[in-house]
């Protein structure tokens, strides 16, 4: 105890006392302007830093798998009530699905009052062959694991997702008998659970090592001519997150402070940023909803994990923008079918693709495809999408967090003490 004392005066009173003191998102946003403004000055000089960045990533995938096993394991069995489990379940899956559908509708919007295609010249883009998408039946068929260990193996989170609910469930229904079993997941989810904080403590370094990268990679030489697609993507993404899901779902569906909810999800917002990945942000959007929402761990290891599979609110919201910028830089007119096709299209995908790596494009290649538009268009859109990935992944995981305290206030798992000690700044 006395050494544990000594540590935390050090880190108060040290030669780095600065550093130390702030907090992990404090010490996240500094890193990715620092990052910024190095990868600027830099250049493509910055790539001799990139490592550190994929460092930090490989240390998140690598809690991806085991946590969201044990996590969602856990909280099947800590819901011994099945039909409590189905309500949540529909819930979530519900609320996913609307968000998706506005979300797109708001891109398309965005599209059509930015103009972002006009003036942009595509005869020169090179045909981009995206892989192909499996599409929603293919993946409602492939959802359960022929062997659970290659699903693992393999990072295939739909399958796992699948199996650790139905083990949950066996655990359940075996009643004393699965004790014993019930308390080692549990115990493998708390080391899970600490593993992921120490990772955390270098999320800093690893952003400013990501982002100096990105800065110096895409220069201003490549960003000025589609700056009207990254403006808009970026400005529905801001307008999808203040007006549906902080306004909309925590204001008025959830009667909750929205300032409190946005301060408490800032640090898996600045880790989806810089890592573009829902399922790599998976650890911290955890801990963010226990932690600093208050939500329950029944509620956030099963909504959660779910939310990172099938929830694509960004990336649907992106494919409106970019099927616009398509069309206009091709010169072709879209009709209202057009666009109902496209909304129905990103969402229905959204399921089948979201586990999918680069599901971004491949969605993208899906409702281009629907509405008959070239997808000689992805090439230009694919030399950004590192960009517009950063936006899409930010809001994806703001609306796992939003379902999240939603569904958990509904079934009276959010801890509303909890969510108001969030200090609003």
């Amino acid at each position: 105890m006395a050494d544990d004392a000594t540590a935390a005066v050090a880190r108060k009173t040290g030669p780095f006392s600065f550093w130390t003191n702030l907090k992990l998102w404090q010490q996240i946003l500094i890193a990715l302007v620092a990052g910024l403004v190095v990868g600027a000055i830099w250049g493509p000089g910055a790539e001799n830093i990139k490592p550190i960045g994929t460092v930090f990533i490989s240390l998140i995938k690598m809690l991806i798998v085991p946590l969201v096993f044990s996590s969602l394991v856990v909280g099947v069995c800590s819901i011994e009530d099945t039909k409590k489990m189905g309500r949540i379940g529909a819930k979530s899956l519900g609320l996913y699905l609307i968000t998706t559908a506005i979300a797109i509708a708001i891109g398309l919007i965005v599209g059509i009052v930015l103009q972002p295609g006009a003036g942009i010249d595509m005869a020169a883009a090179v045909a981009a062959t995206p892989k192909e998408s499996p599409g929603f039946i293919a993946t409602l068929v492939g959802i359960v694991p022929k062997n659970p260990v290659g699903a693992m193996s393999s990072g295939n989170i739909l399958q796992i997702i699948v199996f650790a609910v139905l083990l949950g469930i066996a655990m359940n229904l075996a009643g004393e008998r699965a004790a014993p079993v019930k308390a080692v997941f549990e115990s493998f989810a708390e080391i899970m659970y600490k593993l992921t904080h120490i990772v955390m403590l270098l999320a800093p370094y690893g952003v400013f090592a990501l982002m100096a990268w990105v800065a110096g990679k895409y220069g201003m030489d490549v960003l000025l001519p589609l700056a009207k697609v990254i403006i808009g993507v970026y400005l529905a993404c801001i307008l999808h997150v203040l007006l549906v899901l902080t306004g909309g779902g925590i204001m008025l569906m959830g009667r909750l402070n929205p300032v409190r909810y946005l301060r408490g999800i800032i640090d898996a917002q600045a880790v989806a940023f810089t890592t573009t990945s829902s399922s790599g942000t998976l650890p911290v959007t955890i801990s963010c909803a226990r932690e600093n929402l208050g939500v329950s761990k029944p509620v956030s290891s099963f909504v959660l994990p779910l939310g990172a599979t099938i929830n694509m609110d960004g990336t649907a919201l992106y494919q409106g923008v970019a099927a616009l910028f398509v069309a206009q830089a091709f010169g072709i007119s879209l009709g209202a079918g057009d666009y109902v096709t496209i909304i129905l299209t990103s969402t229905l995908a959204s399921i089948g693709t979201a586990g999918v790596p680069g599901a971004g494009l491949i969605m993208l290649s899906l409702v281009l495809t629907s509405v008959g538009l070239p997808l000689e268009g992805l090439a230009i859109i694919a030399g950004i999408d590192r960009i517009l990935d950063m936006a899409r992944t930010t809001v994806n995981v703001t609306g796992d967090l939003m379902v999240s305290v939603l569904v958990g206030k509904s079934e009276g798992e959010l801890d509303l003490e909890t969510y108001n000690k969030v200090a609003v700044v």
